[in-house]
């Protein structure tokens, strides 16, 4: 069965630091899947995070630049997206998405930051 879960999602003070994971199990074709997350906070729209390349090559939205960090690691079929310097406005419910050929969403990880 394939699934894609994420975890890593807390409680967090303003100026805090959180680590979200993503862990793609049932396929053997993570490494040729571009990775992303994106959050989505309530009454919003579902919105681009970050997005890491096959290559490895992150692209992330302006928002998080200089704060967040995606990485990968193919032998564990995992995606990390590290958080730094959280803010109130990054709360939301965040979603790891795989892209082609896997094409899955996980259920998300509700991550909440505290002023």
């Amino acid at each position: 069965q394939v699934q894609l879960v994420e975890s890593g999602g807390g409680l967090v003070q303003s100026g805090g630091s959180l680590k979200l994971t993503c862990t793609v199990s049932g396929r053997n074709d993570f490494s040729i899947a571009n990775m992303a997350w994106y959050r989505q906070a309530p009454g919003k729209q579902r919105d681009l995070v970050a997005r890491i390349s096959t290559g490895s090559i992150p692209n992330y939205a302006d928002s998080v630049k200089g704060r967040f960090t995606i990485a990968r690691d193919n032998a564990k079929n995992m995606v990390y997206l590290q958080m730094s310097s959280l803010q109130p406005e990054d709360t939301a419910t965040y979603y790891c998405n795989a892209g082609r050929p896997i094409n899955l969403w996980g259920q998300g990880t509700q991550v909440t930051v505290s002023s």
